[in-house]
């Protein structure tokens, strides 16, 4: 039997992710293509600069060799982006049994540029302008289409599936059809349908959650069977009751009556209902109450029920006591048919836990881009402009899931510091470091440095033979 500390440096996140990979082999062309993107995700996870092809060369050790064969991986079709997005969702089914919803997320997001050259840029509302005042810049728009894996104590993870591009009619032309954000949502949620149903799971529903940018008609009308929508709309979205039966002669009514705007509900004293919903391992209090079904206008054949989440107003803080508030919201939920009568396709409560993850795709948007490199690549080609983008949110999901399957959310390893025990859910920093510590072959910490309790010139022979160690090290 192996002792402790055979235990303990056993690379159970190397194997993990050497296990997804050798899933991928089908997706590359050529077997030389497959083992050069291999070492490119070695390159991107020893990268300490930017996440440019140069600089993941460089701490390969690549310095004297021609770099142009590195960079056609993503200008030329070496590989199928859709084959290993298939990859990533085929494994991730081992996870979700199948009599649960296989929860994903959409959402735009915008790869910010400086050229007005690149493939695919134009000028977007830029993000980080004030509501009052907002201005544009130069930038790619993608969709992120994650699954969200099951939730453990309140905490979840959204694992990019597809990263579609929807660049903008008046954006440079690429390698790809220009598209609205919410056509390439739809685009992702039919792909994931399919691929669902091509893997024997055709009774598995779909829960898809969404922001107020896919409360569209378009959206409601061209959702496929099997999947459930719960997207955020306006407080004074026009709703419609549904027909009274059609008795007579002409032709049927299509709406009934129009029903109160969601905002109005709020002016209702009676009819709400508490929920206690554990989020991120605490407790929320919830007030809600949930109306219909309704019927958007030019959607007369998608009855949606609406959810109408009351706000809220605490006191937050010990020493200096602040007030807070949490607007409320709205939601409209796809209902489903059992016999004459609409109902939600599942338990209120199941949802209002769901509504609070779909932050997590906004937490993977700002991983991606502020430390793992996303959109750093100096790629011009019309296709690379595309498929670098692509490549490092393929990537981000990979880790993600080898991660996730070594430590599931809450088990990661515990922090290497006195002062803080770690958050309850690891982090990708958390991810990184040990990653790097498995290849290193470093799993256990080591103190270097020497603490002086004496004055220096009595240490100076300990740290000069400290340094010398480590000079020596490195040589070797």
């Amino acid at each position: 039997m192996k002792n402790t500390t055979e235990r303990e440096n056993v690379p159970v996140l190397l194997m993990a992710l050497h296990e997804l990979l050798e899933a991928h082999r089908s997706a590359f062309r050529q077997e030389r293509c497959y083992w050069r993107a291999m070492m490119l995700v070695m390159g991107e996870i020893f990268a300490f600069a930017r996440h440019t092809v140069t600089q993941l060369l460089l701490s390969l050790g690549i310095t004297d060799a021609d770099w142009s064969a590195w960079y056609r991986l993503f200008s030329r079709e070496r590989y199928d982006e859709e084959g290993m997005s298939r990859c990533v969702l085929k494994a991730s089914l081992a996870h979700v049994p199948e009599e649960q919803v296989y929860a994903i997320g959409v959402d735009g997001t915008q790869v910010r540029r400086s050229s007005q050259k690149m493939p695919g840029t134009g000028w977007l509302k830029a993000p980080r302008t004030a509501a009052f005042h907002a201005g544009i810049h130069r930038a790619q728009r993608f969709v992120n289409g994650s699954w969200l894996t099951p939730m453990q104590e309140g905490f979840s993870r959204a694992i990019p599936l597809r990263f579609v591009p929807a660049f903008p009619e008046k954006a440079v032309a690429a390698s790809v059809t220009c598209c609205k954000e919410w056509e390439a949502g739809l685009q992702v949620i039919g792909w994931v349908r399919k691929e669902l149903d091509a893997s024997g799971r055709e009774s598995q529903p779909i829960l898809c959650l969404a922001d107020g940018s896919y409360d569209s008609v378009e959206v409601w009308n061209g959702l496929p069977q099997g999947v459930i929508a719960v997207v955020r709309t306006a407080r004074n979205r026009c709703l419609r009751e549904l027909p009274a039966a059609h008795a007579g002669r002409g032709r049927k009514r299509l709406y009934g009556e129009r029903a109160p705007a969601p905002q109005d509900w709020l002016c209702v004293s009676e009819g709400w209902s508490d929920a206690e919903i554990v989020v991120r391992g605490r407790e929320r209090h919830m007030r809600y109450r949930v109306e219909g079904p309704y019927l958007r206008e030019k959607a007369s054949e998608v009855p949606l029920f609406l959810l109408v989440v009351r706000g809220q107003e605490w006191i937050a803080g010990k020493r200096k006591p602040s007030r807070k508030r949490r607007q409320p919201a709205f939601y409209l939920i796809r209902a489903v048919q059992e016999g004459d009568t609409w109902r939600l396709p599942i338990p209120i409560e199941e949802i209002l836990a769901w509504l609070w993850q779909r932050w997590e795709l906004e937490v993977a948007h700002r991983e991606m881009k502020s430390g793992f490199g996303l959109g750093e690549k100096q790629c011009w080609n019309p296709r690379s402009a595309v498929t670098s983008v692509q490549w490092s949110a393929w990537l981000y999901a990979l880790l993600l899931l080898a991660g996730y399957r070594v430590w599931g959310l809450c088990g990661g390893p515990a922090a290497p510091a006195r002062w803080w025990t770690g958050a309850r859910r690891w982090s990708l920093t958390t991810l990184w470091r040990e990653y790097r510590a498995e290849l290193w072959g470093s799993q256990p910490f080591r103190a270097l440095f020497i603490g002086t309790t004496c004055n220096w010139p009595k240490n100076e022979d300990n740290l000069r033979g400290l340094w010398n160690a480590v000079a020596a090290a490195a040589r070797t």
